[in-house]
């Protein structure tokens, strides 16, 4: 039987699931956002769209986007994770050597956080995860100019980088082998807040649904900030 915590994760899962946004797309803009989905949205952006879309509108560059294609499931949630993490290595490599003087960004949501972090980090290792799996190389995750977080299963708290109220380990924290790089740390936005259950081990699910709510516009101007407008 599935655990308390884990039934109220496919509960928040399925509320996320409602209003994805899809992201357009277009090659060797000045500036590529990547946009991981969270857990049983549909395929696209998921969510996590609305601050695609806002750094669209507000940057006075372009800007292209894609999603990253993986299942997206709760029930193999270590698959699904892994899946994703590999999938996102491979968009993110191939961009970065096929737009060589392009910025680009990385955005997640929930589960999309969990795997935009392994990408850059490394994968899979703690209770429930699997095998450790390596980062993508250093020379592809520094080209990434930012990374934004929303609800990461992963955060571990009282780091440089990240951004509200939690104080607890996530479901799955991120293990000492795992942490990003100190190139990479000043890149980052991880939004965790007290009492969500996944990525504060707490109790209240509406915290979880409910990042953008609070920290969209915040979020956004990171981005901008980071490619320079």
């Amino acid at each position: 039987m599935f655990s308390k915590a884990f039934r109220t994760f496919i509960l928040a899962a399925l509320v996320l699931s409602v209003s994805a946004i899809p992201a357009p797309t277009s090659p060797c803009a000045d500036v590529h956002i990547i946009a991981a989905r969270a857990s049983t949205e549909l395929p696209g952006a998921g969510i996590i769209g609305a601050l695609v879309n806002q750094v669209q509108l507000q940057s006075r560059q372009t800007v292209s986007t894609n999603s990253v294609n993986y299942p997206a499931t709760l029930t193999n949630y270590a698959s699904s994770s892994a899946q994703g993490t590999a999938a996102t290595k491979a968009l993110l490599t191939n961009q970065a050597n096929a737009c060589p003087n392009q910025k680009i960004v990385l955005v997640g949501y929930s589960q999309g956080a969990h795997i935009i972090g392994d990408t850059v980090a490394g994968g899979g290792g703690g209770i429930g995860l699997g095998a450790q799996t390596p980062p993508v190389s250093a020379n592809i995750a520094n080209r990434v100019n930012a990374i934004v977080q929303m609800g990461d299963p992963r955060h571990v708290p009282l780091q440089s980088f990240d951004r509200g109220t939690s104080i607890r380990n996530g479901l799955f924290p991120r293990l000492p082998s795992q942490r990003y790089s100190s190139t990479l740390q000043g890149r980052i936005q991880s939004y965790c807040d007290f009492n969500d259950p996944f990525c504060d081990s707490g109790l209240d699910t509406i915290v979880h649904l409910t990042y953008l709510d609070r920290y969209q516009n915040q979020a956004a101007q990171f981005i901008l900030q980071q490619i320079g407008g």
